[in-house]
């Protein structure tokens, strides 16, 4: 089913998505990758605040290349979530309402998924150039010095994704080969 829904997300539309569904984001969301998870992951740990309030964020896993003349950001196609398990289950607890990667997740994540009315959202590999045409700006606000992994706040437009975990922890990886694989 084709939803529409604004960033940021709350638990309450988080709840109404289902694995499979396709959703277009329109709103703010924010970029981070493995160094900057490390690097809040390690602030969290010394008690100190977040550079972003996470409360109900987007995180899209990804690092962009760098932008054409005229246009916001270059390609931003997602990275692979896994990297982030180790951090995303405490994010998740500080009331971040969903992830945008590629790939599977770990059970801890899927675990935090569910404790926090949350969801995880599949953005397509090798498709970063179409979707940056979904981004209309985007702005580095934390950890400059990280380069294409410094966390961003982008803008975007109709941003195409598919709930992979949903809040009740159906998780389309896993049911998606029951349907549509036969074992030999």
């Amino acid at each position: 089913m084709d939803k529409h829904i604004t960033a940021p997300i709350t638990k309450e539309v988080a709840r109404t998505l289902k694995a499979g569904d396709y959703v277009y984001i329109t709103g703010t969301i924010y970029t981070a990758r493995d160094a900057a998870h490390k690097r809040m992951y390690e602030i969290l740990e010394k008690g100190e605040d977040l550079p972003i309030d996470i409360k109900e964020q987007i995180i899209y896993y990804m690092g962009p290349s760098p932008a054409r003349e005229g246009r916001p950001i270059g390609s931003a196609g997602p990275t692979t979530a896994s990297r982030m398990d180790k951090y995303a289950p405490q994010l998740l607890d500080l009331g971040q309402g969903a992830m945008i990667g590629k790939g599977k997740r770990s059970q801890a994540v899927i675990d935090a998924i569910v404790r926090n009315d949350a969801v995880y959202f599949a953005a397509v590999g090798g498709a970063g150039a179409l979707l940056s045409k979904c981004i209309t700006s985007s702005e580095v606000v934390a950890y400059e010095d990280l380069g294409t992994e410094a966390i961003r706040k982008l803008t975007v437009e109709n941003f195409p994704v598919i709930v992979v975990i949903d809040s009740e922890g159906n998780n389309l990886y896993e049911t998606a080969i029951k349907q549509y694989c036969v074992e030999k």
